[in-house]
């Protein structure tokens, strides 16, 4: 049972958050329960929202958008981002099962993505206290001062929805997934 109020439709929610939980219904086709979490707020859903599609327009591939996402729902134990990311990475981004495992793992089997999945997974679990190697490593790469940023913002916003579902315990309404022994 989630711990955090999950709005149990678009006309449940606070006023302020159904025209972002209708654009998100017509995005996605329904509105999963991240979203209707987050609605409590109104000020975070636009918030989240917005950066969302502000990272949708950098640099980075959907693709590897996906696969950070991946490395950082295994990496911080968030079981519904884990489900949300293996359910969107296999059927929006097209990634197959080897990807997706290798993402968790913290690595592409791309091998320019392997980079930016490491890079990632390194300003995670080091949060954010990476040596000079693993951004010379990223940068040797290909990946430029702005790719990194966006790499770094990604790994951010993917951690406050971990975290976010972790503390709201939001019932994970994706194909679920076990978390990697």
């Amino acid at each position: 049972m989630t711990r955090l109020a999950t709005h149990a439709s678009i006309e449940a929610a606070p006023e302020a958050s159904r025209p972002f939980l209708a654009a998100v219904q017509k995005q996605l086709g329904s509105v999963p329960n991240l979203f209707r979490t987050v609605a409590s707020s109104s000020a975070a859903l636009e918030g989240y929202l917005g950066l969302s599609a502000a990272l949708a327009k950098g640099s980075l591939p959907a693709q590897t958008r996906e696969r950070i996402a991946l490395a950082v729902a295994e990496i911080n134990g968030c079981d519904y981002c884990l489900a949300a990311h293996t359910y969107l990475g296999s059927t929006a981004a097209k990634l197959d099962a080897a990807e997706i495992a290798a993402n968790r793992a913290g690595f592409s089997n791309d091998p320019r993505a392997d980079a930016a999945v490491r890079f990632a997974a390194k300003v995670a679990r080091e949060r954010g206290h990476v040596d000079d190697d693993a951004l010379r490593l990223v940068k040797l790469s290909g990946y430029s001062d702005a790719q990194i940023v966006e790499i770094i913002l990604h790994v951010a916003l993917n951690t406050w929805t971990n975290y976010l579902n972790e503390v709201a315990q939001t019932v994970v309404d994706f194909p679920v997934v076990s978390r990697a022994a």
